[in-house]
């Protein structure tokens, strides 16, 4: 299979450019669908180019683009934090509330008059014990 050391050499060079332009063409790709700025047609476009073109197409997307990738690719990591977060509080103070939590909402439960003086009092001896 490989003649020589060089042969060697140059299939781990063409190996790593292959697979360095994976990884740009699916930050790219990524990034296409992420831009709510661009058309239809302009994504159609790069799409088409990245197929036709794509070490070309790759390098001019990167360099016109690449302020733009950053930007969204933050904020889509910040959105996703926020919503992990949120889920977190939700989950994490939701599941076990505190005996303080349960009898505010058990006052407010009886300041409405869903619920009587004398469930009120159930609730609060079972959140206190």
């Amino acid at each position: 299979m490989w003649d020589s050391f060089w042969d060697f050499i140059w299939y781990t060079i063409v190996i790593f450019a292959f697979v360095a332009y994976l990884i740009a063409l699916w930050y790219i790709i990524g990034d296409l669908f992420r831009n709510k700025a661009a058309s239809g047609w302009s994504k159609a476009v790069w799409m088409i180019l990245l197929i036709l073109l794509p070490y070309l197409t790759a390098i001019v997307y990167l360099i016109a683009h690449g302020k733009g990738m950053a930007e969204r690719e933050k904020q889509a990591v910040s959105e996703a934090k926020t919503q992990t977060d949120e889920y977190i509080r939700s989950v994490a103070g939701g599941a076990h509330p505190t005996p303080t939590q349960q009898i505010n909402e058990a006052k407010q439960l009886l300041d409405s008059g869903a619920i009587t003086a004398e469930e009120f009092d159930r609730i609060k001896a079972k959140a206190l014990s």
